[in-house]
């Protein structure tokens, strides 16, 4: 597996078409990103800890961030293989798509970083630049990824990711509405609103 990871974190194209076909690393794929999501909202909700919201406001943000992110990358890859399917007929099923993107969400891992924010909310700023890098590369492993597995030319492949993450945006925003409603009601009937 770390050669895997090694592959796709270098940027080797074959590693993604390898993944691809081997169906036993649907696992190793499924915690790759449910590990790497895990860590990523480690870092990222770290200034849980020094902006009031304390060591639980950190895990419980940390915890149910993963969740949200292992769902969205699941939805993704469902989204991405419907799109492909009915516009250019793919043949690529949504277990392949969970191992080539899986594996490419690694890059994902850099977000560990904000982990800083934990001392001082203003360190995160001196990784930032890493973190954009990393989200850039990420994109591209992402593109790569995407294209070894449904198997199409860059242009079929961009429009496919384009509309698949216009419509991931849609239900996220629509995910994001009924929690925040639902968040909004909790409040009102425990009496936190006044």
């Amino acid at each position: 597996m770390m050669d895997r990871i090694i592959g796709a974190l270098t940027f080797k194209q074959g590693v993604y078409s390898e993944v691809k076909s081997d169906t036993s690393f649907t696992q190793n794929a499924w915690l790759i990103v449910a590990v790497t999501a895990f860590l990523a909202q480690l870092g990222s909700s770290a200034s849980q800890v020094s902006t009031g919201g304390g060591i639980v406001g950190w895990l419980v943000a940390t915890i149910v961030g993963t969740i949200f992110a292992v769902g969205a990358f699941a939805l993704a890859c469902y989204v991405v293989v419907f799109v492909a399917k009915t516009l250019f007929q793919t043949t690529t099923t949504f277990e392949e798509m969970v191992r080539v993107l899986g594996l490419a969400y690694i890059w994902n891992i850099v977000s560990f970083l904000a982990i800083v924010g934990i001392i001082s909310p203003a360190l995160v700023c001196a990784v930032s630049p890493i973190t954009l890098i990393a989200g850039l590369a990420g994109l591209a492993a992402f593109a790569i990824a995407l294209k070894a597995s449904l198997g199409l030319e860059w242009v079929q492949t961009i429009v496919v990711a384009i509309i698949a993450m216009v419509a991931i945006f849609v239900v996220m925003m629509i995910a994001g509405l009924i929690l925040g409603i639902l968040g909004f009601g909790a409040a009102a009937a425990a009496g936190t609103l006044r």
